[in-house]
């Protein structure tokens, strides 16, 4: 069953949820924040159990893949962590002048910058929440400099911090995303500026949470994406309409079966304790959650090596992509469409089948036939003239 962001279903004890999702990471180890790139990988692939538990539980999924023998080349390096927060610094250098003038906005020094200061992450969205509504009812300028978002995913909540949110005399509010990757003659990186467009998504709909009981409160359908300008240090925007990305995220986050739900159905006794379990005992652990591996989640998740390890094993299709695992139907295994292929089972009748075997019976005849040409080039003049 799923359940959607804004549903009405009855909820189980928050409580009883920390206490299962604390002993299934392991007594004593923190949970590990899901931030919004995570959990925009998470959305592009919403049937993966796995992914979905041990994100909700917070375990290290980097640390799980190098215990298992997996590990996966994830993260940023700290010369490009130190340069993106150089960069950002900049940005928002003398109370966000530059990031407010590349908004258009006339007198950055009449820009109100509240403090979002408060103890713990529901404290730091409560004040969000409180300056997000004043900032729309003063209608002036407002800049919030690293707000915290809450946004419910698969029945727990999930904490979001954008770069900035700008509340405009009218009303909108406007996230900004503050990328260190170049903006060379007004273009950058497509792939970049998708991952950064799904991830203001994110925000967008935590940031549509609360508009919708805040009075004249409305959220920008578009983002700012402020970049270095070719290759200098000096900051450029651009607008980014993530229309697209809002509804294919808020969609495939409906779609996420609740933690809840995937957790009651993992035997007693399981835990995902890094520090705490062998590799044995965690590769037993891991297992007995279903997975939905597709090559996609090599460059989104860092357990998908490991997960393809195990999907080649058991010869699963998805190995070879959404799309083939698509057209394959009922074929789950590589074997079970070999054996289709040549005639040894399956459904004559199945479509899947039957372009199974007409692919082979057409490879076939092309290997018969360059077997017939290739026999003919390799007699000599001398023999051919003989014959006659």
């Amino acid at each position: 069953m799923s359940a959607s962001l804004d549903s009405g279903l009855p909820r189980p004890s928050q409580t009883t949820l920390r206490q299962v999702l604390a002993e299934l990471r392991g007594p004593g180890t923190a949970p590990r924040a899901l931030d919004a790139r995570a959990l925009a990988a998470l959305a592009a692939n919403p049937g993966c159990r796995r992914r979905a538990l041990l994100d909700g539980a917070g375990v290290d999924k980097a640390a799980l893949a190098s215990k298992l023998g997996s590990p996966a080349p994830f993260g940023q390096s700290q010369f490009a962590i130190m340069r993106g927060n150089s960069f950002e610094a900049k940005v928002k250098a003398d109370g966000g002048r530059e990031l407010l003038r590349l908004l258009g906005v006339e007198e950055p020094g009449a820009v109100s910058v509240p403090d979002l200061a408060a103890a713990g992450p529901q404290g730091r969205t409560a004040r969000t929440a409180l300056a997000l509504r004043e900032a729309t009812a003063a209608g002036a300028w407002t800049l919030l400099d690293h707000p915290l978002l809450a946004l419910e995913v698969a029945g727990a909540p999930v904490y979001l911090e954008p770069d900035a949110v700008v509340v405009g005399p009218d009303g909108r509010w406007t996230v900004v995303e503050i990328k260190s990757f170049p903006m060379i003659d007004g273009s950058a990186d497509a792939s970049k500026v998708g991952a950064a467009a799904r991830q203001s998504a994110v925000y967008v709909l935590a940031l549509e949470r609360v508009a919708a009981v805040t009075e004249g409160a409305r959220v920008a359908h578009s983002v700012v994406l402020v970049c270095p300008k070719d290759f200098s240090n000096v900051p450029t925007a651009s607008v980014v309409d993530v229309r697209k990305q809002r509804s294919v995220t808020r969609r495939q986050l409906a779609r996420l079966t609740r933690i809840d739900e995937i957790a009651d159905a993992v035997p007693e006794g399981v835990t995902f304790d890094v520090a705490g379990c062998s590799a044995a005992e965690l590769t037993e652990a891991v297992e007995t959650v279903p997975h939905a591996y597709a090559p996609e989640c090599l460059a989104a998740c860092e357990l998908a090596f490991h997960c393809r390890a195990r999907a080649r094993e058991s010869g699963a299709v998805e190995t070879l992509g959404r799309a083939v695992r698509g057209e394959l139907g009922g074929l789950t295994t590589v074997g079970a469409v070999l054996a289709a292929a040549r005639g040894e089972a399956g459904d004559p009748d199945d479509p899947a089948v039957a372009a199974l075997r007409r692919a082979r019976a057409l490879r076939q005849e092309a290997l018969d036939g360059a077997s017939v040409r290739s026999t003919a080039s390799s007699v000599r003049p001398e023999e051919a003239s003989a014959c006659h």
